[in-house]
């Protein structure tokens, strides 16, 4: 059996998720919303790293107001074009502290303050696919192992069914995540459903 490239699984993947219709996505992202909420990890974090999403991720922005309202400290990625690697600033006010980043992504303004990665409890991850065991696929490039790689926090995955995947040609710089999160189970990471 020939294993597939990296590059051609971004391929295929992209391709499942242009498949799901806009209807069918909103459920499933209110759904993994819902399953986030109700995470322990969730709960208990202070720090918290998400992520603006795109249009073919499920909508996690509303888990930022969740956040703000709850009183937590949010991130959210921030591209350094000096060095080409993301960082992590703080958002307070969502209609003020965003523009649109490097890869036309919302992002923190250079005016947010700065969060030091160590710090964060939570990282919400996004990426195109994911195994049980933790492995994550991202769109290339490296910057979010890079980013996960400067943390001890808790690394969770986020995606919709679709995206998870038997097997991922990992390397050894890839970050393994410690749950993923779908619509329909939490998996812890080493391929038990919660």
């Amino acid at each position: 059996m020939t294993r597939l490239t990296k590059s051609d699984l971004r391929e295929q993947l992209r391709e499942q998720l242009r498949r799901v219709d806009a209807a069918a996505r909103a459920e499933a992202s209110t759904a993994l919303r819902e399953r986030v909420r109700q995470d322990p990890i969730w709960q208990a974090a202070r720090a918290v790293l998400l992520f603006a999403p795109r249009a073919d991720e499920p909508d996690i922005w509303p888990l930022v107001r969740d956040a703000l309202n709850e009183g937590k400290l949010v991130a959210l990625p921030s591209f350094d074009p000096r060095t080409g690697t993301y960082g992590a600033r703080q958002v307070r006010d969502l209609a003020e502290d965003l523009v649109t980043g490097q890869f036309g992504v919302r992002e923190p303004t250079r005016g947010c303050p700065e969060v030091l990665l160590a710090t964060l409890d939570l990282v919400l991850v996004p990426g195109l696919g994911f195994t049980l065991i933790g492995g994550r696929l991202g769109r290339g490039g490296g910057f979010y192992d890079r980013l996960l790689a400067a943390t001890e926090a808790v690394r969770i995955g986020v995606g919709l069914d679709e995206q998870i995947v038997p097997w991922l040609p990992l390397e050894p710089h890839d970050v393994t995540l410690h749950s993923i999160i779908t619509p329909s189970a939490t998996h812890t990471g080493r391929g038990h459903l919660v």
